[in-house]
């Protein structure tokens, strides 16, 4: 379990930089005399076309629909390993990181609708504070190194694998277009061929890849989003192998997507969506209802939400700190989780189809997981202290 955390969390710490650097490029970009390129580059018509199918979407889509839709396999064989043997396999284990992550989702989208009461427009964005990016996160936690306990880093994993989860379930819900029952029953075929191939045993990846680029294609034309596919996709695909010796298809999927979604999916979405004019922006810019409820949302949200609940749960008996954290590295955890960026510039493209709305979600966006990721970080540096024994209910 060690062996693999630290593995992850190398991969994860390096894609948060490069999550950076993408993104930082593009705010240069955005604000210099190329900034025409940069609009026009995401604008360039990228057309797909087999016999009578024809795809045809600007590079922007391309990267949201398409590459992101990468990201979402790879969390949803994040999230069926760990509910069937890892982190969440038992409610013992999985009780304080449920708690914290409702508490993440629930009081952000409070904070941005009590900010954005009145205006049905705005309230769209709801769910954009709700949003945790994983690879900064926890990217941030592998650059302290020792200096945060290994049970702090499983805990934010997994509450970040459960957000991830409600993420999912909110573009389900919220965020999904009219319906083509034709695509849709096209996409059920393809569930059926997965299932199918599921349950007869089968190990090679190749059969589930083209089952599900079927799915994927029928899922962006039904009014769905697309990138719940990779997420039904992932569900299908083995945990365990008949085969003595065999790895299984869903540790092969894993280990083979994470490397090209954290350095390469993810920098590019970062990219594509980070840019945002700075030239004339004014303090009431970043205290308009859009941003500055996203703002908070990140910001105060996540730490009252998943600190908070975590408390009264932890005081209530319903469940124990980690063995070696206290009270100050869940609060660091919790300002960690603040850090929205690419989830929240996601669910802002979702929310709002209009590109006026985009600049305001990004201003929000980028400031809120830029303050979360200040404090999170510089607590967990500077003010708590790894104890060397366990943590109880009883811990102060």
């Amino acid at each position: 379990m060690t062996e693999r955390l630290s593995v992850l969390l190398r991969h994860e710490a390096a894609g948060g930089v490069l999550l950076l650097l993408a993104a930082a490029f593009a705010l240069a970009l955005d604000n210099s005399p190329l900034a025409h390129l940069y609009d026009r580059l995401l604008t360039v018509p990228v057309v797909v076309q087999v016999g009578g199918l024809l795809l045809e979407k600007p590079l922007l889509l391309w990267i949201n629909d398409g590459l992101m839709a990468l990201f979402f396999l790879l969390v949803g064989l994040e999230i069926k390993r760990e509910l069937m043997e890892g982190n969440l396999s038992s409610w013992r284990q999985a009780t304080l990181p449920v708690v914290a992550a409702f508490g993440g989702m629930l009081v952000p989208a409070l904070v941005y609708a009590v900010l954005n009461a009145g205006d049905p427009v705005a309230m769209r964005g709801w769910a954009i504070p709700a949003a945790t990016d994983i690879a900064f996160a926890v990217g941030i936690l592998a650059l302290l190194g020792s200096r945060v306990p290994v049970g702090l880093k499983v805990f934010l994993l997994a509450l970040a694998v459960i957000d991830d989860l409600g993420v999912i379930l909110i573009i389900a819900l919220f965020y999904t277009s009219e319906l083509s029952i034709h695509s849709l029953a096209i996409a059920g075929a393809a569930a059926a061929v997965l299932l199918a191939l599921n349950l007869g045993g089968v190990s090679r990846l190749l059969p589930y890849i083209l089952a599900g680029i079927v799915m994927w294609v029928a899922v962006l034309k039904s009014g769905v989003h697309a990138t719940l596919a990779g997420v039904v996709i992932a569900l299908f695909i083995p945990l365990h192998t008949d085969r003595a010796g065999e790895t299984p298809p869903l540790v092969r999927a894993e280990h083979g997507l994470h490397g090209y979604v954290m350095l390469l999916v993810m920098p590019l979405f970062a990219f594509a969506n980070a840019g945002v004019h700075l030239e004339g922006l004014s303090v009431g810019d970043f205290l308009s209802p859009i941003p500055l409820g996203i703002a908070a949302g990140l910001f105060a949200g996540k730490q009252l939400g998943i600190f908070g609940l975590s408390f009264l749960a932890v005081r209530f008996g319903f469940c124990r700190l980690p063995v070696g954290v206290n009270w100050l590295h869940l609060y660091g955890a919790a300002a960690l989780a603040g850090i929205g960026f690419t989830m929240s510039l996601f669910i802002g493209t979702l929310a709002f189809g209009n590109p006026e709305y985009q600049a305001a979600v990004r201003i929000g966006v980028l400031s809120g997981s830029l303050l979360s990721g200040i404090v999170g970080y510089a607590t967990l540096r500077w003010f708590a202290d790894t104890p060397k024994g366990p943590v109880t209910g009883a811990a102060r």
